[in-house]
């Protein structure tokens, strides 16, 4: 068997143990997510779309086309526009209609001025909620086909008329 050099001058028969480098960042195993940004001192006006999430931490007016993603209204965040998103949550304010294929979240700080039409929707304690809430079933085109009978009570959405606020 050989040995290096410096093992064999030193008299160690076994090299040293490799000392951690505190210096080289952990390494994540999973990825990144997506997220567009709009900061605290930007406004915009118009229509956004896109295939990404999106965090609002400024002000928009207009219209939130993300039918894919999430759109996340920080604390800072105040939306004047129809938001059309998978997955909606509300920290800041929000004055417009949202429409979701799956959750709308209104958090505690959150403030919602319009028509909720989604299958999930949550809303904290201290959260501000003026308008309808329209809780649709979950069902898919697959589903409604095979099942004839049901298909018409099923596409009566659950309606759910709420009113609370300031």
């Amino acid at each position: 068997m050989l040995q290096s050099s410096e093992y064999a001058y030193n008299g160690k028969s076994n090299p040293p143990a490799p000392t951690p480098n505190t210096n080289n960042p952990v390494k994540t195993v999973t990825a990144p997510i997506e997220q567009a940004t709009i900061g605290r001192s930007l406004i915009i006006k118009g229509e956004i779309s896109g295939t990404e999430a999106l965090y609002i931490d400024g002000r928009v007016e207009g219209k939130i086309t993300l039918v894919d993603n999430r759109v996340t209204i920080g604390r800072n965040g105040s939306v004047q526009a129809d938001i059309s998103a998978r997955d909606v949550v509300v920290m800041g304010k929000v004055t417009g209609n949202i429409e979701c294929s799956d959750r709308v979240d209104v958090r505690n700080e959150g403030v919602v001025n319009g028509n909720i039409s989604t299958v999930r929707v949550s809303v904290e304690d201290g959260a501000v909620l003026k308008g309808g809430i329209e809780v649709k079933s979950e069902v898919k085109s697959g589903d409604r086909k095979q099942n004839q009978p049901h298909a018409k009570a099923e596409q009566q959405p659950k309606a759910l008329a709420a009113t609370a606020g300031a």
